[in-house]
Protein backbone atom coordinates (compact mmCIF):
# COMPACT_ATOMS: atom_id res chain seq x y z
CA UNK A 1 0.00 0.00 0.00
CA UNK A 2 3.05 2.25 0.95
CA UNK A 3 5.16 1.69 -2.45
CA UNK A 4 1.60 2.57 -4.29
CA UNK A 5 0.54 5.25 -2.69
CA UNK A 6 4.82 6.33 -3.57
CA UNK A 7 4.14 5.78 -6.75
CA UNK A 8 0.35 7.39 -7.00
CA UNK A 9 2.38 10.86 -5.83
CA UNK A 10 5.31 10.47 -8.21
CA UNK A 11 2.99 10.08 -11.26
CA UNK A 12 0.59 13.24 -9.99
CA UNK A 13 3.98 15.29 -9.47
CA UNK A 14 4.79 14.49 -13.21
CA UNK A 15 1.56 15.29 -14.06
CA UNK A 16 1.71 18.33 -12.55
CA UNK A 17 4.73 19.39 -13.96
CA UNK A 18 3.48 18.95 -17.77
CA UNK A 19 -0.04 20.53 -16.90
CA UNK A 20 1.81 23.91 -15.63
CA UNK A 21 4.54 23.72 -18.70
CA UNK A 22 1.51 23.20 -20.92
CA UNK A 23 -0.08 25.45 -19.33
CA UNK A 24 2.72 28.83 -19.92
CA UNK A 25 3.15 27.38 -23.54
CA UNK A 26 0.28 27.73 -24.48
CA UNK A 27 -0.65 31.14 -22.63
CA UNK A 28 2.15 32.45 -24.05
CA UNK A 29 1.39 31.28 -27.42
CA UNK A 30 -1.88 32.87 -27.25
CA UNK A 31 0.09 35.91 -26.73
CA UNK A 32 1.00 36.02 -30.31
CA UNK A 33 -2.17 34.25 -31.78
CA UNK A 34 -4.54 36.73 -31.03
CA UNK A 35 -2.22 39.73 -29.78
CA UNK A 36 -5.50 41.90 -29.72
CA UNK A 37 -6.86 40.29 -27.37
CA UNK A 38 -4.40 41.17 -24.50
CA UNK A 39 -3.87 44.93 -25.60
CA UNK A 40 -7.24 46.05 -23.66
CA UNK A 41 -5.70 44.17 -20.62
CA UNK A 42 -2.58 45.70 -20.00
CA UNK A 43 -2.72 49.48 -18.01
CA UNK A 44 -2.88 52.61 -20.23
CA UNK A 45 0.28 53.99 -18.45
CA UNK A 46 2.28 51.29 -19.74
CA UNK A 47 3.82 53.23 -22.87
CA UNK A 48 3.78 50.06 -26.18
CA UNK A 49 1.34 47.70 -25.49
CA UNK A 50 2.71 45.46 -28.40
CA UNK A 51 5.65 45.26 -27.08
CA UNK A 52 4.75 44.10 -23.32
CA UNK A 53 2.32 41.88 -25.40
CA UNK A 54 5.09 40.22 -26.78
CA UNK A 55 7.66 39.69 -24.20
CA UNK A 56 4.62 38.55 -21.69
CA UNK A 57 3.96 35.96 -24.38
CA UNK A 58 7.88 35.42 -25.06
CA UNK A 59 8.61 35.03 -21.43
CA UNK A 60 5.57 32.86 -20.92
CA UNK A 61 6.89 29.94 -23.82
CA UNK A 62 10.28 30.31 -22.31
CA UNK A 63 9.34 29.37 -18.59
CA UNK A 64 7.15 26.79 -19.99
CA UNK A 65 9.78 24.82 -21.91
CA UNK A 66 13.06 25.58 -19.15
CA UNK A 67 10.45 23.99 -16.18
CA UNK A 68 10.32 20.97 -18.50
CA UNK A 69 14.59 20.66 -17.99
CA UNK A 70 15.50 19.66 -15.20
CA UNK A 71 18.53 21.37 -14.31
CA UNK A 72 16.41 24.66 -15.78
CA UNK A 73 13.34 24.41 -13.20
CA UNK A 74 14.59 26.21 -10.45
CA UNK A 75 14.89 29.06 -12.30
CA UNK A 76 11.66 28.44 -14.66
CA UNK A 77 9.90 28.82 -11.27
CA UNK A 78 11.37 32.16 -10.58
CA UNK A 79 10.72 33.17 -14.01
CA UNK A 80 6.80 32.65 -13.55
CA UNK A 81 6.83 33.80 -10.38
CA UNK A 82 8.25 36.91 -11.80
CA UNK A 83 6.18 36.91 -14.78
CA UNK A 84 2.78 36.61 -12.14
CA UNK A 85 4.24 39.82 -10.05
CA UNK A 86 4.78 41.55 -13.77
CA UNK A 87 1.01 40.78 -14.40
CA UNK A 88 -0.21 42.42 -11.14
CA UNK A 89 -0.86 45.84 -12.66
CA UNK A 90 -3.05 44.39 -15.40
CA UNK A 91 -5.15 42.75 -12.78
CA UNK A 92 -5.55 45.88 -10.88
CA UNK A 93 -6.11 47.63 -13.52
CA UNK A 94 -8.93 45.15 -14.01
CA UNK A 95 -10.22 45.80 -10.91
CA UNK A 96 -10.29 50.18 -11.24
CA UNK A 97 -12.41 49.40 -14.45
CA UNK A 98 -15.20 47.38 -12.90
CA UNK A 99 -14.10 44.44 -14.61
CA UNK A 100 -14.71 45.93 -17.96
CA UNK A 101 -11.67 46.85 -20.50
CA UNK A 102 -13.63 46.45 -23.25
CA UNK A 103 -16.63 45.32 -24.86
CA UNK A 104 -14.98 41.69 -25.34
CA UNK A 105 -13.38 41.77 -22.20
CA UNK A 106 -15.87 42.21 -19.41
CA UNK A 107 -16.35 39.85 -16.42
CA UNK A 108 -18.01 40.51 -13.14
CA UNK A 109 -16.23 42.46 -10.54
CA UNK A 110 -15.86 39.36 -8.24
CA UNK A 111 -14.11 37.53 -10.82
CA UNK A 112 -11.51 40.21 -11.27
CA UNK A 113 -10.71 40.07 -7.66
CA UNK A 114 -10.56 36.13 -7.89
CA UNK A 115 -7.85 36.45 -10.71
CA UNK A 116 -5.94 38.72 -8.75
CA UNK A 117 -6.43 37.23 -5.03
CA UNK A 118 -6.17 34.17 -4.81
CA UNK A 119 -5.32 33.03 -8.41
CA UNK A 120 -1.68 34.89 -9.01
CA UNK A 121 -0.85 33.32 -5.52
CA UNK A 122 -1.91 29.90 -6.14
CA UNK A 123 -0.28 29.64 -9.38
CA UNK A 124 3.17 31.07 -8.08
CA UNK A 125 2.59 28.20 -5.60
CA UNK A 126 1.79 25.78 -8.04
CA UNK A 127 5.08 26.74 -10.06
CA UNK A 128 7.68 26.67 -6.58
CA UNK A 129 5.93 23.42 -5.56
CA UNK A 130 6.52 21.70 -9.15
CA UNK A 131 9.45 22.80 -9.04
CA UNK A 132 10.53 21.02 -5.57
CA UNK A 133 7.98 18.02 -6.21
CA UNK A 134 10.14 17.52 -9.21
CA UNK A 135 13.68 18.36 -8.69
CA UNK A 136 16.30 16.10 -10.55
CA UNK A 137 17.27 13.69 -7.48
CA UNK A 138 13.45 12.73 -7.11
CA UNK A 139 12.54 12.73 -10.67
CA UNK A 140 13.46 8.89 -12.58
CA UNK A 141 11.81 9.28 -15.86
Amino acid sequence: MLKENKNTNHVLKIISLFVLCSFYIVAGINHFRDPKAYYDLIPPYFPDHSLVNILSGAFEIIAGILMVIPVTRKFSAYLIIAILIAFIPAHIYLIQMKGCVSKKICVAEWIAWIRLFPSQFILMWWAWKTYKWNKIKSLNL
